[in-house]
């Protein structure tokens, strides 16, 4: 539930937010379904927004409520694993959530505060739901090779396939090129993590977005310690394999 922000309070976050830097990327707006744009907001890390027809989407919310303050507030909340900067309560906290639908895998909902539990879509891998007249398939998100104390174990997060109009977008989560990646098909839009040790080197994400071929790549979720991920060398790669996939670089640490 929102905590109560005062007008002293909205003004105090406001400028933290610019002190802070939490300018926001200028939102993509040049993707569009069946007579529906869908807005693409990048916003942290791996966090980002769309907005389709009324419906506001917000995906892994993290960083603090400064970051979203020119966004609509959440219809849906996707999210994706239960590390803190996908999984963030202080973040969900001071958001307007009451009229927010969160999809989760089950190891989230363990830990979400109560509060939010008659609002939860809980979903396992390999589960398909339809939400506010939105597709959603939960697909696997792990490390490889498959071991009890990876980072991310099979089964406990969730990446989705969120289908607007005609648009299938891809969402990774933390995950290597694994199996269930690469055989992906149909894909318009898809969101590439890409940071070692916990998901993919730019060579393995290049190698797997080149086999399942979506239309627009967006690379996501690549600054990590100690190295940041080369972007611009991973679209090289892809343009080199593929000049028909479209990789768009944005900044997602401003």
């Amino acid at each position: 539930m929102k905590k109560p922000i005062t007008a002293l309070s909205f003004v105090l976050l406001t400028c933290l937010s610019v002190f802070l830097g939490y300018s926001q990327v200028t939102p993509d707006t040049e993707i569009s379904g069946e007579g529906n744009n869908i807005v693409i907001h990048p916003v942290h890390h791996g966090t980002l927004a769309m907005e389709w027809k009324n419906i506001s989407i917000y995906v892994d919310p993290y960083g603090g409520a400064g970051r979203f303050s020119k966004l609509k507030t959440p219809d849906i909340i996707f999210i994706t694993d239960i590390h803190g900067d996908h999984l963030d309560p202080d973040t969900l906290s001071e958001l307007d959530t009451d009229n927010a639908t969160f999809v989760v895998p089950g190891a989230v909902a363990d830990q979400l505060p109560e509060s939010y539990k008659n609002k939860m879509i809980v979903l396992k891998n390999g589960d398909e739901k339809t939400i506010s007249g939105i597709p959603v398939r939960a697909i696997p998100m792990y490390n490889l090779p498959e071991s009890e104390d990876a980072k991310h174990v099979k089964g406990r997060g969730n990446g989705y396939i969120i289908t607007l109009d005609d648009k299938n977008i891809y969402i990774s989560g933390d995950t290597e090129d694994i199996p269930e990646m690469r055989a992906l098909e149909a894909i318009d839009i898809a969101f590439i993590c890409m940071n070692l040790p916990y998901t993919m080197s730019v060579e393995q994400a290049a190698d797997a977005v080149l086999e399942f071929k979506p239309k627009v790549v967006y690379p996501y979720h690549y600054r990590g310690r100690p190295d940041i991920s080369d972007t611009k060398q991973f679209k090289k790669l892809v343009n080199a394999g593929d000049r028909s996939i479209e990789v768009r670089l944005r900044d997602w640490y401003n």
